[in-house]
C-alpha cells in the first residue's frame, strides 16, 4: 500500500543487527558463558573431535605453509560462517569488533539513517525501516535490497556487520546515498538519506479514536516497552477505553519477556503463552499467564501484516489461540527459531540456535527453509508479493496435516508465520510512480517540514483535534508540491496524479501534523484512510462475539 511508504517500518542509525535475522532475542533462556578449551559433543563424541582436529590441523598448515601471509583469524571466521550457514538462517558469529553495535539497537539512541538490517549471502536486505526515522520518511521498505551506497556495489562483496555500519552510520544530518532493488519496481531506486537521530521509543502511539475505541502502534519489542505499553494502556482507560486496536504490523520483534508481559495484560487465568522445544529438555520452557491484567475484557483487534515477526507472532499467536482476539491483516513473517548468546572466549558471541517458538495450540511460528539452499528463504517476502499472496487470500494454501485448534474450537494453520482471521489485501490502487518518486525523492516530507516553518504561530494556537477537523491540504499546496516536485525532475502524469490524488492529500496533512504534534498526529491522521485501520473498525462485533465464544 502506497501510503505505508511512510506508515511502514518489514517493525527498528539504529541498525538493528540481525545476524541474520535476529528477530527473536532468547534473553529468557540466558547465556552461556563457552569455554575455552575443546569439549566433544555427547551426542556424536568421535565426529565432533574429528572435524574439530581437521579443522585446526588445516588451519596450521595454511598458517605455516601457504606462499603468502595469510590472515587465518580471517580464515577461520569466514569458516564459521559458512558454516553456520548450514543449520539455519539465523544461527550466526558475532565477532568481538561487531558486538557492542550488535546488543545495543535495543538499548540506545543512535544517529543513523534508521533501518533494520539483515545480510543474506552477502547481500543487505531491509527487514524494516524504524518508525518515524529518515529512511520510512524517504519511501524504504521492507524487503528492500541496498545494493550501493554512495555509489559503492556492497551486494555480493562479502560484505560484513561492520561494513553495513562504517558506510551507513555517520554524523548527524550528514546525507548518504542507497540503491535499492524492489520486487515490485523492474529498475533499481535511487534515494537519498539525511542521518539523524533516532529514538529508542517503540510505542509509536496511542490515543482514542473515538469515546469507546483506543489505538495503539507498538513497533518493536525493546528495553523499554512493556513499560511503554502499560503507561498508553493506562492513560486510554483514564479515557474510556472499552475495546482496543493493537497495531503490531512491521514490528520484527525484540525482547521475549515484553511480549509475554504484554500478552498477560489481555489473558485471564493462568493460560499457557508460548513454549519452546528444543534437543532434549535443556532448553524447553513453558510460559504462562501470571498476574491480573488491566484489559482481560473488552473487544480486542490485533493488526498484523508480513512484517510482523518474532516476539509480535508470539504476541498474536497467544491471543489467537485463546481466543482473546481477533487477528486482522496478512500472514506475518514466520520466525519461530529461539537463539541463545553464548559468550566466547575471544570476546565475541555465538547466537546459537537451541529450539522452536509455539503457540499454546502447538503451532511452531518458524516458517520452513532448507539448510542446503537457503535462497527461497531470503526471497520469501518477494516471492509472497509475486504469487499475490499479499492481494489475494486464495493464493495461501494450507496444509491439512497443520490443522490445530483454538481455546474454543475454531481451526488455525500452522506452517510458519500467524494467518489472520481477517485478510485484508495490500492496497496497491492508487499506488504509482509519482507517488513512488515524491516519497523517494523526499519531496512530500520536505514540502510539509517548509509548510509547517512558515506557518509555525498559526499551527500553535490549533488543537489536535481542530487541526484534524478542520485542516485541508488545499489545491494551492498541492499545485506548490507539484511544482517543487518537478524540480526534482520528477514526472507529473495526470493520469496518476488522479489515482495518487487521495493519498498525497492525506500523507502531506499527516507530515504537517507530525511537525506540530509529532506521532499523535501523525497516526490518526494516517489511519484515516488506512485499509488495515478501518476494515478493524468494522470489525468489533465480530471481536466482541468471539471474546464472548460466540
Amino acid at each position: 500500500m502506497a501510503e505505508k511508504n511512510e506508515h511502514k517500518k518489514i517493525e527498528n542509525s539504529l541498525f538493528q543487527v540481525r545476524l541474520p535475522l535476529f528477530l527473536g532475542l532468547a534473553v529468557a533462556v540466558g547465556i552461556l558463558v563457552g569455554a575455552t578449551f575443546f569439549q566433544p559433543s555427547n551426542n556424536n563424541p568421535q565426529g565432533t573431535a574429528r572435524g574439530y582436529l581437521k579443522f585446526r590441523e588445516i588451519l596450521s598448515y595454511i598458517d605455516r605453509e601457504y606462499v603468502d601471509t595469510v590472515n587465518t583469524e580471517k580464515l577461520s571466521e569466514y569458516a564459521i560462517n559458512k558454516m553456520l550457514e548450514k543449520l539455519d538462517p539465523h544461527s550466526s558469529y558475532i565477532p568481538a569488533k561487531d558486538l557492542t553495535m550488535a546488543r545495543s539497537y535495543l538499548e540506545s539512541d543512535f544517529d543513523g539513517i534508521g533501518v533494520e538490517f539483515n545480510i543474506f549471502r552477502d547481500t543487505l536486505y531491509v527487514i524494516a525501516p524504524l518508525s518515524g526515522g529518515p529512511s520510512e520518511q524517504v519511501g524504504i521498505q521492507a524487503g528492500d535490497k541496498i545494493l550501493k551506497v554512495n555509489g559503492e556495489t556492497i551486494a555480493g562483496v562479502n560484505i560484513s556487520n561492520e561494513t553495513v555500519f562504517n558506510k551507513l552510520r555517520g554524523p548527524r544530518g550528514s546525507k548518504v546515498s542507497l540503491t535499492v532493488l524492489r520486487a515490485s519496481e523492474s529498475k533499481p531506486l535511487q534515494f537519498n538519506v539525511t542521518r539523524r537521530k533516532i529514538p529508542s521509543v517503540s510505542v509509536d502511539v496511542g490515543y482514542m479514536v473515538d469515546k469507546q475505541t483506543g489505538y495503539i502502534k507498538v513497533s518493536r519489542f525493546s528495553n523499554g516497552t512493556y513499560d511503554e505499553f502499560k503507561e498508553k494502556l493506562t492513560a486510554l482507560k483514564k479515557q474510556g477505553l472499552h475495546r482496543l486496536i493493537l497495531d503490531l504490523r512491521d514490528n520484527p520483534g525484540g525482547y521475549l519477556d515484553h511480549a509475554t508481559r504484554m500478552a498477560d495484560e489481555f489473558i485471564a487465568g493462568h493460560k499457557k503463552l508460548v513454549y519452546t522445544d528444543g534437543k532434549g529438555s535443556k532448553y524447553d520452557a513453558n510460559y504462562y499467564a501470571k498476574v491480573k491484567g488491566d484489559f482481560e475484557s473488552g473487544e480486542l483487534i490485533v493488526l498484523i501484516n508480513e512484517g510482523s515477526a518474532s516476539a509480535s507472532e508470539i504476541l498474536a499467536g497467544a491471543l489467537q489461540d485463546h481466543d482473546r482476539a481477533l487477528i486482522v491483516g496478512r500472514r506475518s513473517f514466520g520466525k519461530g527459531l529461539v537463539q541463545v548468546p553464548i559468550s566466547l572466549s575471544d570476546g565475541g558471541e555465538l547466537r546459537l540456535t537451541i529450539s522452536r517458538y509455539y503457540t499454546p495450540s502447538g503451532r511452531s511460528i518458524q516458517k520452513p527453509y532448507d539448510p542446503e539452499s537457503t535462497e527461497d528463504y531470503e526471497m520469501d517476502l518477494m516471492n509472497r508479493y509475486k504469487h499475490g499472496e499479499f492481494f489475494t487470500q486464495d493464493s495461501i494454501k494450507f496444509n491439512d496435516s497443520l490443522k490445530y485448534k483454538t481455546s474454543r474450537g475454531r481451526i488455525v494453520y500452522g506452517g510458519g508465520g500467524i494467518m489472520p482471521d481477517v485478510f485484508v489485501p495490500r492496497d496497491t490502487l492508487e499506488n504509482t510512480n509519482l507517488l513512488t518518486e515524491l516519497y523517494r525523492k523526499n519531496v512530500l516530507r520536505e514540502y510539509a517540514l517548509r509548510y509547517f516553518g512558515n506557518h509555525r504561530q498559526e499551527l500553535s494556537t490549533t488543537s489536535l483535534s481542530q487541526f484534524q477537523e478542520s485542516f485541508q491540504v488545499t489545491d494551492a499546496m498541492m499545485q506548490g508540491l507539484l511544482k517543487e516536485a518537478k524540480k526534482s525532475d520528477i514526472k507529473v502524469d495526470p493520469k496518476e496524479l488522479k489515482r495518487s490524488e487521495r493519498i498525497i492529500r492525506n500523507n502531506l496533512k499527516a507530515f504537517i501534523a507530525r511537525s506540530r504534534y509529532e506521532a499523535a498526529g501523525f497516526y490518526p491522521v494516517l489511519n484515516e484512510i488506512d485499509p488495515d485501520f478501518q476494515r478493524a473498525m468494522g470489525l468489533f462485533s465480530e471481536a466482541r462475539h468471539l471474546s464472548m465464544g460466540k
